[in-house]
């Protein structure tokens, strides 16, 4: 027996007459088997009311490190994942966040109510006080707030929501958004989501001299509409591993400052890029002195180790406190919607941790272990390409900084190491420091010698 729609007789007698179908309802219609609901008991079989939404292409990243699990072949090297990596190619859980979460454990004083919307202010207070500094006047002069994040992601998600809705005039998304090329894939999609129509890109990485093309990232905010919003990497620049320096970064400000451009920093590598809090937090620090209003989207995955945690904070630099208290204020009401509360446990262990004297040490040390790891990669894999002999100049390799390396090689080159050598890296020639390892190194050497001669 045939399926019956709902509205129909279910046992004799006349049905009621069927209304038409409205305007757009008849594709529907005829995708569900000439059914007028959706509920898949047509007289034929209903075709499901998602059919027409196409398959996204994978994220490249997760993507990669899928077709790397995949891979059967034991020389297989990963040198595309985000994240740190012992010697032996291991996650490495930081001895004190293991404290930290043994000290969370045993407190039994702390419950699971909800946070604040904007998040745990232990934890905001001195996500921003490590951002600008313990003696930040601007921290002083309380012109300084922060919202609590979903990750680095969530934290400019909200920043980039904020200023659509209320920056140079309310629900501007024709607001020109500036984004480094190249840059972290995430930066162009989050402000495309939150409704910016204007995505465009500056002039960053000279790929001929292999570092930055200053000239041309000031000559494109020279030109740069008043107003327009630019997105900086703190440091560690990703993927380019390549960061201006101060003298550089002072000229960027002097340009930004006198076209009234907005900057919103993306500081994800604090402290892991060269070993130091202070020196990483340079440039915002820098703007900040300058007098600009600015944002800056802090991520604790790669210094904490907390990636699945996901702990963010967006640090708001304003004029004045009551300016800084309105924006927080319609922050807090995008929160609402967006997650409406934020998860405690990985703000607890940063919180827990940067207000100890003794755990803030032992953080910093392990931090710094892990900077000390990166950097020696660097100089060892350059030190082996260049005892190969391999073509073209290496020393960008310890210019860059930062878990990232833009190593140069073309498509062609990365899609021979991929299926020739079974080494895992992105289209774009960024490697991953913390893949490499002194089990490793000497094959991947090799390898990128051999694609660098062979392939053109």
């Amino acid at each position: 027996m045939g399926g019956v729609c709902p509205g129909s007789s279910p046992i004799g007698g006349a049905a009621p007459q069927p209304r038409p179908p409205a305007e757009g309802e008849g594709l529907l219609q005829e995708l569900r088997g000439g059914c007028c609901a959706p509920c898949g008991t047509g007289s034929a079989m209903a075709a499901s009311i998602f059919a027409p939404v196409p398959r996204a292409p994978p994220v490249a990243v997760f993507k990669l490190t899928a077709d790397f699990r995949e891979d059967g072949d034991s020389r297989k090297v990963n040198l595309g994942v985000g994240a740190y990596r012992t010697d032996e190619g291991q996650p490495w859980v930081l001895p004190v966040v293991r404290k930290v979460e043994q000290l969370i454990a045993a407190n039994t004083s702390l419950n699971h109510e909800y946070l604040p919307i904007l998040g745990l202010p232990e934890f905001r207070a001195n996500a921003s006080r490590i951002a600008l500094g313990d003696d930040s006047p601007a921290i002083a002069q309380k012109r300084v707030g922060s919202v609590q994040g979903l990750g680095g992601t969530g934290a400019l998600r909200i920043g980039a929501e904020f200023l659509r809705r209320w920056y140079n005039g309310n629900n501007n998304t024709a607001t020109p958004v500036y984004v480094s090329s190249p840059t972290w894939e995430n930066h162009n999609s989050v402000f495309m989501d939150a409704g910016f129509k204007d995505i465009r890109t500056y002039r960053y990485w000279d790929a001929a001299n292999r570092g930055l093309d200053l000239q041309g990232l000031l000559d494109d905010m020279e030109k740069a509409p008043e107003f327009s919003i630019f997105i900086l990497h703190a440091c560690a620049h990703n993927p380019t591993g390549t960061d201006p320096t101060p003298d550089q970064w002072k000229q960027i400000a002097a340009v930004m400052k006198r076209r009234c451009l907005f900057p919103f920093f993306d500081s994800a590598y604090q402290g892991f890029a060269s070993g130091s809090l202070d020196k990483d937090a340079w440039a915002v620090r820098y703007f900040v002195s300058e007098g600009f209003e600015l944002f800056c989207a802090q991520s604790f995955s790669k210094n904490f180790g907390l990636y699945n945690e996901r702990v963010g904070n967006l640090t708001v630099v304003g004029k004045d406190e009551d300016n800084v208290q309105r924006v927080l204020s319609q922050m807090e009401k995008i929160v609402r919607t967006t997650w409406s509360n934020p998860p405690t446990q990985g703000a607890r262990i940063v919180a827990t941790t940067l207000t100890s004297p003794q755990l803030f040490a032992e953080w910093k040390d392990n931090v710094k272990t892990m900077a000390d790891r990166v950097l020696l990669m660097r100089s060892e894999l350059r030190s082996r390409l260049e005892s190969l002999g391999t073509p073209g100049t290496w020393s960008h390799i310890t210019d860059q900084i930062g878990m990232f390396s833009f190593t140069g090689l073309n498509p062609k080159q990365v899609e021979y190491m991929i299926k020739e050598k079974h080494i895992y890296l992105m289209a774009s020639g960024r490697i991953n420091m913390c893949g490499l390892t002194t089990k490793n190194l000497d094959y991947v050497a090799k390898s990128i010698y051999e694609a660098v001669t062979k392939i053109q």
